[in-house]
């Protein structure tokens, strides 16, 4: 069994790398890391349902979807992430108390109250610290999940926020829970350094076998390739979301309404609907049809349209105000 502590702090890195190793190696993994501010999705999520968009955007977040299925999850340098990968039988793989278990003994020894609750959580005093997920993969599964020490939850909050009225799908979804970080339940002040270190001791500790990973400049390479190839896609990290029905009415300060309505499947826009008071309704079904198949994506659309006139098919609508009602 190998632990490995990541280097890197860039989300689509570090999800590459727990796929590298689950699918490259044999052996166990222990892994820790941490990440600058990013959303991590799950597998089967409707990426732009979970996401406040245009905080995203405007604040940089990088947003990567994972292997593993459940809620969508913040990440930034107060949250230290774990992974455990392990062999094991068929029907047998999936165990979340098990693999979480090292974060609760460690921070009890602190004593701190944590406690393994429902399906898959870790509380302190009945506020939610640590979501675990896992994938499972030919007779191996990977489990990994969060541990807020000291993360902007403030920040948390306003990322996740987003309008559920604007879309109707089958996708997973995040269900928020009351949060908490583990630095606000210690007696003795606790870098979040000195935490990982504890980890690391206690897993050592219960398997004296294991021993630290470095990795070789073939890893590194075939984890960036990875991670260039999927983790930084659009396709995978929005395209791949469950087909959905988008929906969005929108007023504007000179008095234009506008409604439109979108079928997406595969990340591609497969039926369009445009209605409003500022529509020249002989030709809006060109414009319909000319947003088919183009992806449900602010760059992709924006190039399609600066192509168009839209003063063929609106009265005076502006070309950021119906990216907008798209969004």
């Amino acid at each position: 069994m190998f632990y490995y502590i990541s280097k890197s702090n860039q989300a689509a890195f570090n999800q590459a790398t727990e796929e590298y190793f689950l699918k490259n190696f044999d052996e166990s993994f222990y892994m820790l890391y941490r990440n600058k501010a990013a959303i991590v999705i799950g597998k089967h999520q409707n990426a732009l349902a979970e996401i406040n968009l245009d905080k995203c955007e405007e604040e940089g977040i990088e947003i990567v979807r994972r292997l593993s299925g459940g809620g969508t999850v913040f990440h930034d340098e107060g949250n230290l992430n774990y992974c455990f990968i392990s062999n094991g039988k068929k029907g047998e793989l999936i165990n979340f108390r098990k693999y979480s278990q090292p974060v609760i003994d460690v921070l009890q020894t602190l004593n701190v109250n944590a406690k393994f609750e429902g399906k898959s959580d870790l509380t302190i005093d009945g506020l939610k610290f640590s979501g675990n997920a896992s994938h499972i993969y030919r007779n191996k599964v990977m489990q990994h999940g969060t541990m807020l020490f000291s993360s902007d939850l403030s920040r948390l909050n306003s990322l996740l926020k987003v309008n559920p009225l604007k879309f109707r799908d089958r996708g997973v979804r995040s269900i928020r829970s009351r949060v908490t970080n583990i630095s606000d339940h210690l007696s003795t002040p606790l870098s979040i350094e000195e935490l990982q270190n504890k980890i690391i001791n206690h897993v050592q500790s219960q398997f004296p076998e294991v021993k630290p990973y470095e990795l070789t400049e073939e890893d590194h390479q075939a984890i960036q390739k990875l991670m260039e190839e999927k983790y930084l896609k659009w396709e995978w990290n929005f395209g791949y979301s469950p087909k959905y029905k988008f929906e969005r009415l929108i007023s504007f300060p000179n008095g234009n309404i506008l409604e439109v309505e979108l079928d997406i499947e595969k990340g591609r826009i497969v039926r369009s609907e445009i209605l409003g008071n500022c529509i020249k309704m002989g030709n809006i079904s060109e414009l319909e049809n000319k947003l088919l198949n183009i992806p449900h994506h602010k760059e992709s659309l924006l190039l399609e349209l600066e192509q168009i006139d839209l003063n063929e098919y609106f009265l005076n609508l502006e070309l950021n105000e119906l990216i907008r009602a798209i969004f």
